[in-house]
Formats: C-alpha cells, structure tokens, sequence
C-alpha cells in the first residue's frame, strides 16, 4: 500500500508548520512605513543621509536597504553623467572664448592700425 503522505517526483514536501518565524529585517515594508520614507526623501540633505543609514546601518529591512543602495548607486551615475556633459561643454565654451578673444585681439589691432 502506498502511503499518501510521501512526497512523489514533482511534488515538494508540505511544511505543516505554521509558526516559522521571520526576522524582523526580511519581513514586508509596511505602506505606512514606505510613505514616512517618502517623505524623508523630500526633505534636503536629510534624505542623503538617511540613504546612507539606511542601505548601510544595518537596521532597516533588507528590501529598503537594497533600495537605498539601488538610489545612491543613481545618485552616483547621474553624478558621473553631469561631469561628463560640464566637461564636454566648458571645453567647448572655453574653445570658443578664446578663439572669440584672439578676433578681439586682431580687431584691436585694426583699430590702432587705422586710427594712429
């Protein structure tokens, strides 16, 4: 007789236990929880600082503190992006500024050729 309870290939086991218990960091971030965090992060230079106690105190729950690592990592990206493009562009601005100043600089001597 085959009994019932044994698990066949394609079934998983059944845990008939109900009462495991989770850690207060693995559990669900509540909604109230997720909004008193969104109003944190309006708040300037607070919001900074609590990005980095929360992805690297150690205290939060693992999902907030993945996301907080997740938004500083976009901090960092738009932070190298916005080099790049003030390198790029004072680089062109400065090109043009001196090449704007050598006309100066040629129809001054114009200037001083005709007049004297």
């Amino acid at each position: 007789m085959e009994n019932s309870q044994q698990p066949t290939q394609n079934q998983q086991p059944q845990n008939n236990n109900t009462s495991s218990y989770v850690p207060q960091q693995y559990k669900v971030v509540s909604v109230g929880d997720w909004m008193l965090t969104l109003f944190i992060m309006i708040i300037p230079i607070i919001n900074i600082i609590m990005l980095f106690v929360w992805a690297f105190g150690g205290g939060p729950k693992v999902s907030k503190a993945k996301w907080a690592k997740a938004i500083l990592l976009w901090f960092l990206i738009k932070i190298a992006i916005i080099v790049i493009i003030i390198v790029i562009y004072g680089s062109a601005i400065l090109l043009g500024l001196s090449e704007l100043f050598e006309g100066f600089q040629d129809f001054d001597t114009i200037l001083s050729d005709i007049f004297n």
